[in-house]
Parts: structure tokens; C-alpha cells; sequence
């Protein structure tokens, strides 16, 4: 990351710490901080399997998004990285026995970074679609989101059908590139490398509006109260973990991960802990399959 870029996401990320402060803070007696701790020992894995290889490394690597609250995002006062996807990633490596490292996976780098090695898992707003499924593997979904517009308060645009004629910014490398090219074809299409460049470039007025998941676009209103969601839910979006192709030991694990932090209560406790709050509703543990997830749009 360039130092232009560092000091813009320092700089926006802050105003989102002045509204996640006890978040941000860290404190003892916030509801979801003992869940984090493990329960009992790890179990040991034979050297020679993935998991074991972790083990004996002592770490995990996970890419993890950088500016995207309240998911994932720097936060510039500690200089660690928080959210959502963060507490899952802390919850498998404390399950592993290991310390989480935890580096940063913008949209169009999360597959390579997998096939090549450089991170073991990604937790990074990652949509499980069939296409993805050709290069590498996923957990069962552990959170649905919906693909929705925002624009600034007072814009004409009100749904998908207004995109055409207009500039629309998404993530190079999101599933956003599609949709818009396939529903709003004579819209102008702007792709960037992160989600905090679109939020810069529609504050700006350079473009009319930004595509993508909910709890992103959410994350930006955090941020700027006079930006607002407009139209339907376009898409529905099954968030899985990501993984190397063909690693069934390590898919496995991080599904029985996921499965305990749904039935123990840390999922509904993390989710309100980033989430929920910020939009005033409970949720539970999404109940869709990993199949169900490759079949959505096919």
C-alpha cells in the first residue's frame, strides 16, 4: 500500500472508530470477548497434513480486507486489524492452538493469493460462486449478505434500472463486475482496487454511485451519514472462507470451526458485536449449504 492510500484509510477509518469506539477500544467486559477464548487444548495433527504444518509453524496466515468495516479495517489507533471476519479468523486459529497473522487481501488477490501459497485462509467478504469453485475450495457459508446501490441523499438514482448512463464504482476482481455489466449494461463502470477508493470517488462526486454487498455499503454510511441505500437487493451473497484447492482436511476443520461458533453462541455474539448494532437487528447463523450457495444463479 502506497502512502497516498495509507494516509486516506487512516484518515476515513478514524471517523469510523469514533462510531465503533467501544468496539475499537477493546474492553474487558465487552460481551463477546471471553467467547474468544478457547475452551480446551488443541488437538494435534500430524506433521505432515496442512494443519500440522500450522501447528508447528505456531501461525496462521489469513487475508483479510484492510477497509472494509465493519468486517474487516485497520484500525489506526492500535494499528490491528478488526471486524467480523477478523473474530472468525482468531476463533479457527484459537480452535488450531496457533497465533493468527493476519495480512491484507484486497478483491482481485484473494485466489492468487491462496493458489500461490502466501495466506492459508482468506476471510475476506468472499462470495461463494461456481466460478471460484473451479480455482479453489470454500467453507459452508457462514453469512449471507445482499448486493444493494448506494448513492448521496437526494440522488435520482433509485434502483438498478437507473445505473444506465451513470458512473457505478465497484471492487476489481468482486462479483459486482458481472451483475452491473449484465443488468446495467450502459452504465459506466469504474473498478477499483479497494472499496475505500469507490467511497473517496463518490464523495468527490467523480461517480454516482457505488455496488456491492449490504454490510460493506454499511460500513460506508458508518462513515458519511449523507450517504443512503437505495433500490432491491440484487444479489444474495453466501460469504465463505476460502481455501487452497483439493485441502479437505483444512475445509473440514474450518467447517467444524464455523459450526461450533453457531451452535455456542459467538456467531449471533460477534455479529452484534460488528454488525448488528450498527443496523439495529439480530440475526442467526445462516442455514444455507455450501451446495445450495454454488447453485444460487446457476
Amino acid at each position: 500500500m502506497n502512502w497516498t492510500k495509507l494516509a486516506r484509510l487512516v484518515a476515513a477509518l478514524a471517523l469510523v472508530l469514533t462510531a465503533l469506539v467501544a468496539i475499537g477500544c477493546g474492553d474487558d467486559d465487552d460481551d463477546g470477548g471471553e467467547a474468544t477464548q478457547p475452551a480446551e487444548e488443541a488437538q494435534q495433527f500430524p506433521a505432515d497434513t496442512t494443519l500440522g504444518k500450522i501447528q508447528r509453524a505456531g501461525e496462521i496466515t489469513i487475508g483479510v480486507k484492510y477497509d472494509v468495516p465493519p468486517f474487516g479495517f485497520l484500525n489506526p489507533q492500535t494499528d490491528e486489524v478488526e471486524g467480523f471476519d477478523v473474530d472468525l479468523g482468531r476463533f479457527i486459529a484459537e480452535d488450531l492452538g496457533v497465533e493468527p497473522k493476519f495480512v491484507e487481501a484486497i478483491s482481485d488477490n484473494r485466489i492468487p493469493f491462496l493458489e500461490r501459497g502466501t495466506v492459508d485462509l482468506i476471510l475476506s467478504t468472499m462470495t461463494i460462486n461456481a466460478e471460484r469453485d473451479l480455482e479453489i475450495d470454500f467453507s459452508e457459508p457462514y453469512y449471507i449478505a445482499r448486493g444493494r446501490i448506494l448513492v448521496p441523499k437526494g440522488s435520482d438514482i433509485k434502483g438498478l434500472q437507473d445505473l444506465n448512463g451513470r458512473s457505478v464504482c465497484t471492487a476489481l476482481g468482486s462479483t459486482y463486475e458481472e451483475t452491473i455489466r449484465e443488468r446495467a449494461p450502459d452504465a459506466d463502470l469504474r473498478l477499483v482496487d479497494t472499496y475505500s477508493e469507490c467511497l473517496e470517488l463518490l464523495q468527490n462526486g467523480a461517480i454516482d454511485a457505488i455496488s456491492t454487498d449490504d454490510v460493506i455499503l454499511t460500513g460506508m454510511i458508518i462513515q458519511d451519514d449523507s450517504l443512503q441505500m437505495v433500490g432491491k437487493a440484487l444479489t444474495t451473497e453466501p460469504y465463505g472462507v476460502g481455501i487452497k484447492e483439493g485441502d479437505k482436511q483444512l475445509q473440514r476443520f474450518v467447517d467444524q470451526v464455523l459450526r461450533q461458533v453457531e451452535e455456542d453462541g459467538r456467531w449471533e455474539e460477534t455479529y452484534q458485536k460488528w454488525v448488528g448494532r450498527h443496523l439495529n437487528k439480530q440475526e442467526q447463523p445462516p442455514t444455507m449449504t455450501l451446495q445450495e450457495a454454488l447453485q444460487l444463479g446457476a
